[in-house]
């Protein structure tokens, strides 16, 4: 019984100790000026290395970099001097200024 009990609690602080990691997760897009794909690249071998990020998608289409990252391990400030550092000027962009992908033109209807 005993043993039971030790493994009981062993489980309850690993678990503890997980949630303890999952931090939250914060998103947030720049605004990136590039001109080409070894830009893209830089950014994307630099950046998604920079402490406390998790996910990055970079869109030179739409010039924006955004990213997701553990507030606990970094912030907005901190990922912006990490593009200064690259030689990229970012831009926080607030959510109504997000552009979406544009739906493709002509879809359903015909241009005569």
């Amino acid at each position: 019984m005993k043993k039971l009990l030790v493994i009981a609690l062993m489980a309850f602080v690993i678990n503890a100790y997980a949630d303890d990691k999952k931090k939250k997760v914060a998103e947030v897009t720049y605004k990136v000026e590039m001109d080409c794909q070894s830009c893209v690249n830089k950014i994307t071998k630099n950046i998604a290395f920079e402490k406390g990020v998790k996910d990055l998608k970079v869109d030179m289409e739409g010039q924006t970099v955004t990213v997701k990252y553990r507030d606990d391990k970094t912030n907005k400030e901190e990922l912006v001097k990490a593009f200064e550092k690259l030689d990229f000027k970012a831009e926080e962009l607030k959510e109504d200024e997000v552009v979406k992908p544009k739906e493709k033109c002509c879809e359903g209807h015909h241009h005569h």
